[in-house]
């Protein structure tokens, strides 16, 4: 999709006529860490402490929450984030949940994913892979999930503010700057561009 409009501004638009909803659309990065990490040292207590979860069995569990988050991220900004819909009603909801994101790309209050929509999304995951896993596996599988949730948005935010001198850090940039600015229809991976070497989304020409 072509893009239209990318604002070099750190400042942004005002989405609700509502202060309430305004103020609730905006969130400091670090304000999910603040939410998820006490929740992600309960899981982990409830995997020891009450299903009695051996070590081994915590980590691999762990592993594979935090390995399913990179599938999930994948599947959430391509499929989900970039969906274009054509009603006016849809094209709002868009814009409110990622297209102001583009638009407005060095708006550090709009970088990750604030309480009020993160909250709902990690309920709804969570009773979805409790129906999935085996019982007793979803504390240690969803501590590594958001663990691997806190990453992408902890590094999200890093690409857009933060400069790097690690080559490895810096072709990550490179690469989510290529989404914001260059073609929008690739690179959806943000804390890795594995998926997108995977699913053919990846940019061709680095």
């Amino acid at each position: 999709m072509k893009k239209n409009f990318i604002s070099n501004s750190t400042d942004s638009i005002r989405m609700f006529k509502s202060d309430f909803f305004e103020s609730l659309s905006k969130v400091h990065f670090f304000v999910p860490v603040l939410v998820y990490v006490p929740v992600i040292g309960f899981l982990i207590w409830k995997a020891f402490f009450d299903v009695h979860m051996s070590l081994f069995s915590f980590i691999g569990w762990l592993l594979l929450g935090s390995f399913i988050w990179t599938i999930t991220e994948y599947i959430l900004h391509r499929f989900v984030f970039h969906f274009y819909p054509k009603s006016p009603f849809m094209k709002r909801i868009h814009f409110i949940f990622h297209g102001v994101h583009h638009d407005y790309p060095n708006d550090a209050k709009r970088l990750v994913m604030p309480p009020s929509a993160s909250i709902p999304m990690a309920l709804l995951l969570y009773f979805f892979f409790l129906y999935l896993l085996p019982e007793g596996k979803i504390y240690a599988f969803y501590a590594g999930f958001l663990i691997g949730y806190l990453i992408y948005d902890m590094t999200h935010y890093a690409l857009h503010h933060a400069s790097f001198k690690s080559k490895f850090w810096m072709n990550l940039k490179k690469h989510h700057m290529l989404h914001h600015y260059a073609d929008s229809t690739k690179g959806y991976g943000v804390t890795s561009a594995l998926w997108d070497k995977i699913m053919g989304s990846d940019f061709t020409n680095k």
